[in-house]
């Protein structure tokens, strides 16, 4: 499947995988962005996308940036529809004790393409009875 890509700024970086088999092409920045400890940041990627209908690209993080910087997409999986046409931006959040710096042409991100169901929500008057019933947040418990 090809994904079009549209570059909006010079420096731009197109989404690309980084080993044959990856599940998530990386994200690149077109843009110099400093996220204090604690804030947030829209970091642009200076591309927009066209997806095929029934397609969505998830925004997710990047494992080494959380691991050695505390930084990570903050909402993750971010959801760019196939009818979206800005500039894909990626919400990060410095969750560190120190400035994290961001310069144009750093890997950021990584995209999964996925396909999504079109579903028809449908009201009801009751919903089938299951073990689990209406237990939710560590209703479980902890073993």
């Amino acid at each position: 499947m090809q994904v079009k890509v549209l570059k909006l700024k010079k420096n731009a970086i197109l989404p690309r995988y980084a080993h044959p088999g990856d599940a998530g092409a990386d994200v690149f920045a077109a843009g110099h962005v400093v996220i204090e400890p604690g804030a947030t940041a829209l970091v642009p990627t200076g591309i927009a996308i066209e997806l095929p209908h029934g397609y969505e690209a998830q925004v997710r993080p990047r494992s080494g940036l959380a691991l050695k910087h505390s930084v990570s997409v903050l909402n993750t999986p971010g959801t760019i529809d196939a009818g979206y046409r800005g500039e894909v931006g990626v919400i990060m959040i410095n969750h560190g004790r120190e400035p994290f710096e961001i310069n144009p042409g750093d890997r950021i991100a990584q995209m999964v393409i996925k396909p999504v169901l079109e579903i028809e929500m449908v009201e009801a008057e009751t919903l089938s009875d299951t073990s689990r019933g209406a237990g939710g947040f560590g209703s479980t418990g902890r073993q």
